[in-house]
């Protein structure tokens, strides 16, 4: 077990016998865990389980400056002395208030590396479970649409991992590659749509990622494309890929892959008819081989890059949303019953009529993006 431990701690405290009360404290937790404790950076995550050791109070506004450069959960490891513990409970208040996960270490020596223990353990279990890639943040709208992260991990066993957009942006600025692909559409926005699915690629193996979601209008100005090709590429390749930063549509899309082997699509409710027991569903990307047929168009509320416009088998489909709060969830059974070409609705559009009442999508909604997939 490689663990590391970064010290934050008040200037007021610094002194000769402070330094070695912690070095003490340290030791004798090395000695009851049988592992030795690498002193590092607080930006280092080079181990196996990170430890954040407050060492004194004063420690609660350098731990708010360097948030940003370290990564949930924080494990804050205190002995107490030197109004440690006190700064260690306004911290973790914090994290609280905010969603984010930690816990602070605090006891004698032997409860102290007993939990260290455990940590670790469910760690190793833990990098095992799936990585899904969120590049951006999710979009601005989405705001009933974010789980909080350890949550999710312990109810579905996905881990997230955030990714800069601007990665993806350096990867398709730095290919110069000339992609082209056979078809009828404009054959340079087609080359920069499957340019941008190889910056994504190389995204999905640097992370193995086993699914990813991206915040991805904010491609359309710096790109002057869009990800839909990208995504409907990546998803036929068994890497579930949703659009807009949707974090549930994306666990939502992993679910029916785990469990049905499916292809899926993400769409827009547009149109619900409670007393028929029809939604229309719109969206500008889809897996090709969901597809009976498809053809190239732009992108619906830019009008520019590359959308797909399928036709759907009239075949039976299950329709899956789960709530960000991992309680709630909307599952029915139908059929798509008409493919349609309205005007003001993004590319891909079907109606779907269900088997039972829909009436809990206007009363109760678990979100905005549903999850469509065959039926067999």
């Amino acid at each position: 077990m490689k663990i590391k431990v970064s010290l934050l701690n008040s200037l007021l405290h610094e002194s000769n016998a402070f330094s070695e009360e912690n070095k003490e404290f340290l030791s004798c937790i090395e000695k009851e865990l049988q592992e030795s404790l690498e002193i590092a950076p607080l930006n280092d995550y080079d181990c196996d389980l990170k430890l954040i050791f407050i060492a004194s109070g004063g420690s609660e506004g350098l731990f708010l400056k360097a948030i940003d450069g370290l990564r949930p959960p924080y494990y804050l490891l205190t002995k107490g002395t030197n109004n440690s513990l006190a700064a260690s409970l306004e911290i973790m208040t914090y994290l609280n208030m905010h969603n984010l996960p930690g816990e602070v270490l605090h006891g004698d020596i032997k409860y102290i590396a007993s939990r260290i223990k455990s940590i670790n353990e469910k760690q190793i279990v833990s990098n095992n479970y799936p990585r899904l890639g969120v590049i951006g943040r999710p979009s601005d709208w989405l705001i009933s649409s974010i789980p909080n992260y350890q949550d999710l991990k312990d109810v579905f066993h996905f881990e997230l991992v955030d990714i800069d957009l601007n990665e993806v942006l350096d990867l398709f600025n730095i290919d110069n590659n000339n992609y082209v692909i056979d078809g009828d559409f404009n054959k340079e926005e087609l080359s920069k749509a499957d340019k941008f699915y190889y910056a994504l690629k190389t995204i999905v193996a640097k992370y193995k990622l086993s699914g990813l979601t991206i915040r991805c209008f904010d491609l359309l100005s710096p790109l002057k494309t869009t990800g839909c090709h990208a995504l409907a590429r990546l998803n036929d390749e068994g890497i579930p890929a949703a659009c807009e930063g949707d974090i549930m549509a994306l666990v939502c899309m992993m679910l029916v892959k785990k469990y049905f082997n499916k292809l899926s699509f993400q769409a827009n409710p547009a149109v619900i008819d409670v007393e028929q027991k029809e939604v229309v569903f719109a969206h500008c990307t889809i897996p090709y081989g969901m597809c009976e047929t498809f053809k190239y168009d732009t992108h619906f509320e830019s009008k520019t890059g590359v959308a797909i416009k399928g036709e759907l088998a009239n075949k039976r489909v299950g329709v899956l949303r789960i709530a960000s709060n991992l309680k709630q969830y909307f599952f029915e059974t139908g059929v798509i019953v008409e493919n349609l070409s309205l005007p003001n609705l993004c590319r891909t559009q079907i109606k779907v009529h269900f088997d039972n009442d829909i009436a809990s999508l206007l009363t109760n909604p678990c979100g905005n993006h549903h999850i469509i997939f065959y039926l067999d």
